[in-house]
């Protein structure tokens, strides 16, 4: 079954001046057309179209969906970390923004609302769930193993300062040495 341009916009809630700028920019082209020439969009017409609104969802260029899409390039990893690392550049000077507002508001409290996370209220969630200091440790040592990235991104979303993230990264890291240490001897 075919669809044309306006059911294809409605399935997708674009224009239809976007599906045909889509087309005049080699993204999106329709594989079919009416007796009457008018464009006609088939089921893998609109899987494509699935995918590109997905990448823009994710905040892709044009360009860079039509890389990825065209599959000649194969950089489709190297393209969605280059924008998840991206992601987390805005993520962390939208983070540094919350932090900015509550002291200038001057009110602890406004913390609690804003979806954001400090150090004192972080190890107070760690200690509800039971995690003793030694816990904590082992939490921090297998972040830093497993993914010393999103760790870096976790304790700069506490709002620590670099100074602190730098020690926190370098004992996880020398804990982890010992515990690897540990487990080569047994």
């Amino acid at each position: 079954m075919s669809l044309s341009i306006g059911q294809l916009g409605r399935r997708y809630g674009l224009s239809r001046s976007t599906l045909l700028y889509y087309d005049r920019i080699g993204l999106l082209t329709a594989s079919e057309r009416s007796a009457a020439g008018y464009r006609l969009y088939t089921e893998r017409d609109s899987k494509r179209l699935e995918a590109i609104c997905r990448y823009r969802e994710i905040g892709l260029s044009l360009e860079q969906i039509r890389d990825l899409l065209s599959g000649a390039s194969g950089r489709a990893a190297e393209l969605l970390e280059a924008r998840l690392d991206q992601l987390n550049v805005e993520i962390e000077r939208l983070r540094e923004q919350q932090r900015v507002i509550v002291r200038l508001l001057a009110n602890r409290k406004k913390l609690r609302g804003a979806r954001a996370l400090d150090k004192d209220r972080w190890v107070a969630i760690l200690r509800a769930t039971g995690l003793d200091d030694e816990g904590m440790r082992r939490w921090h040592v297998e972040f830093e193993r497993m993914a010393p990235k999103a760790h870096q991104d976790f304790l700069e979303s506490l709002g620590l300062s670099k100074t602190e993230i730098a020690r926190i990264r370098r004992w996880s890291r020398a804990s982890a040495d010992v515990v690897l240490a540990g487990e080569a001897t047994a």
